[in-house]
């Protein structure tokens, strides 16, 4: 049974940093060094109130002395250089860290994506997954190299300026810390507010660029049945609901930064207030005061910044969540524990031994098949839409699993065989062959070994192509265009079964595509064919009853259920399920 890929995972803050780290290991090297220097870069700013303090008591209160105050500058101006180095050096040890980190969550992400079955990808819309591997992914890269920083300085630099701060006045620490403390105690209420924000925002931006990416697919079919407003509708909806969301979320984040402003503002006010009393009392000098409003600054700063570094926080958590929610996400076709043999290569034997199989949360689809195919036979699956005829061949080739039952290929259950080697041994003609952007040539290369050009033109004499490939501009070097939209569906059919041929499998599973080409193009692709299915078993999902004529074997699907096997002649003799469908085909071909 397939799994489903979750808009988002469950985790809580810390927890989705730590699962993040853990999947993005090349974020933490080197950090003991980046926060070393982070250090000292926020030991630096502490020193310019410092400098201050005795520029102004010892070299202009207490007498002007020039020397001094030039000392304390110069002290400064050095400090600071310091400083500016060593947070330049955080910045660039950060941003590399980071990249390295988030490439390897890229990477991982998107082998996880291919490793899912068929099943679990239909779960999530195309354009969805497109976007957890990419804008997610970037919104956690603006954190962890902009955020990232700003909230180890920060808390730094809070620390640091509430220490300095208590060596100068331990009253106007206290006056500090109690106009601020409201912040403090409203930050995880609002953490917890910006989270489900910004969770709905990365949601909606999957919806969105799903939306966009259908509709750009699809813009033939848009066009041609004249629903380009209808789909614009669908898409300003999508975008609509993206602003929505995205202004709701920026609100919040900027009210709590309003509010974070007045605050600061009002702890700054306090201080000045309650200092110059503390002054006229005797309890601060003048540049004790200075350095205390300096160190104020520092201090109020970054929880100013503070909001504005939970917004991005929570827009990266939101993005980090959607990426670990598929990296999560079981693998409901893997590769066992101690992979079993197929045998030698050559045509193989495939049996179905008692098959149930249902898609999740639908109905059966197939009850109760049984199945044998000899090596090297050439099977018709023929039945009505929605008999199972697709569903069998899911099975054959590994793309499911059945929900009771076995399926071998040479005595060898599927599952018990490792999913490279079934891979190698089986391959699939679909009915619509997709094709890359690049040439035929390129194309019909593509597999799991590359072929020299020689090889790709002997395939194509082989299948007795030469006089199609004569008719094209470029012969084998046409472009393809995207998606191979240059070429027709018959020519994309064609492309698709000599890259089948190449890839020299023991069994071909061939959805079969020649209802819609013309008489030239269906010759060629059943003289192709022809070729292809030579010494190796094959099956054919037949939607036209003459591959069922030509084939050795014939399974007649209905409702899910085996209800007919065997050659083309017996079954027409039976009178059967077969018979009756042959005939009406042969009357609707005229």
């Amino acid at each position: 049974m397939s799994a489903r890929i979750e808009s988002t995972s469950d985790l809580g803050v810390l927890g989705t940093l730590r699962e993040g780290l853990r999947l993005s290991p090349a974020i933490r090297r080197g950090f003991g060094v980046t926060l070393a220097l982070a250090v000292v870069a926020t030991l630096g700013r502490l020193v310019v109130p410092f400098t201050v303090q005795q520029a102004t008591d010892r070299g202009l209160v207490g007498g002007v002395d020039i020397d001094l105050v030039v000392r304390m500058c110069g002290i400064a101006a050095g400090v600071l250089l310091v400083t500016s180095v060593a947070s330049a050096w955080v910045n660039v040890r950060l941003f590399s860290a980071t990249e390295a980190g988030l490439a390897q969550l890229r990477i991982r992400a998107f082998r996880h994506v291919h490793d899912l079955s068929v099943l679990t990808q239909n779960t999530e819309r195309r354009g969805s997954l497109v976007s957890r591997v990419t804008s997610d992914v970037d919104t956690i890269s603006m954190f962890v190299q902009w955020g990232g920083i700003m909230l180890i300085l920060s808390t730094l630099q809070i620390l640091g300026a509430t220490v300095a701060m208590l060596f100068y006045s331990w009253q106007l620490t206290l006056v500090v810390w109690v106009v601020l403390a409201p912040m403090m105690v409203l930050a995880p209420r609002i953490q917890r507010m910006l989270n489900g924000a910004y969770g709905e925002v990365r949601a909606r931006v999957g919806a969105m660029l799903a939306a966009i990416s259908e509709a750009v697919v699809g813009a033939q079919t848009i066009r041609a049945y004249g629903s380009g407003q209808r789909v614009l509708r669908r898409i300003h909806t999508a975008i609509r609901e993206h602003r929505d969301a995205g202004v709701r979320a920026q609100t919040l984040a900027s009210a709590a930064f309003a509010t974070g402003v007045l605050l600061a503002g009002t702890a700054l006010a306090a201080v000045i207030t309650v200092g110059t009393f503390l002054g006229l009392a005797g309890q601060i000098s003048v540049g004790g005061l200075l350095a205390f409003i300096f160190l104020v600054q520092l201090f109020t700063g970054p929880v100013q910044a503070a909001t504005e570094v939970l917004n991005e926080m929570q827009n990266a958590i939101a993005g980090w969540r959607r990426v670990i929610s598929v990296v999560h996400t079981p693998v409901d076709i893997a590769d066992p524990a101690e992979p079993r043999d197929l045998g030698p290569r050559g045509p193989a034997s495939i049996a179905l031994e008692h098959v149930h199989f249902a898609y999740p949360g639908g109905p059966p689809v197939l009850t109760d098949v049984t199945l044998d195919v000899p090596a090297g036979c050439r099977v018709a699956i023929v039945g009505e839409t929605g008999s199972g005829k697709t569903t069998l061949a899911r099975l054959v080739t590994r793309f499911a699993d059945p929900v009771r039952g076995t399926v071998r290929i040479n005595g060898v259950d599927v599952r018990e065989a490792a999913l490279e080697d079934l891979r190698e041994r089986v391959v699939v003609v679909p009915q619509e062959g997709f094709l890359f952007t690049g040439t035929i040539a390129s194309n019909v290369a593509y597999g799991r070994q590359p072929h020299p050009r020689e090889r790709v033109e002997q395939a194509f004499a082989e299948l007795g192509l030469l006089d199609w490939l004569a008719t094209l501009p470029e012969g084998m070097d046409t472009d393809v265009g995207q998606r191979g939209e240059s070429l027709s569906a018959g020519e994309r059919q064609l492309v698709a079964i000599v890259r089948a041929y190449l890839a020299n499998a023991d069994v071909l599973v061939l959805d079969e595509a020649t209802s819609a080409v013309d008489p030239a193009t269906e010759s060629r692709i059943n003289r192709a064919l022809t070729g292809l299915t030579e010494g190796r078993t094959s099956i054919a999902i037949a939607h036209r009853l003459s591959t069922a004529e030509a084939a050795d074997m014939v399974v007649v699907v209905d409702a899910g259920r085996v209800v007919e096997v065997g050659s083309h002649a017996e079954l027409v003799a039976a009178g059967g399920r077969y018979a009756r469908l042959h005939a009406s085909w042969v009357v609707q071909s005229g």
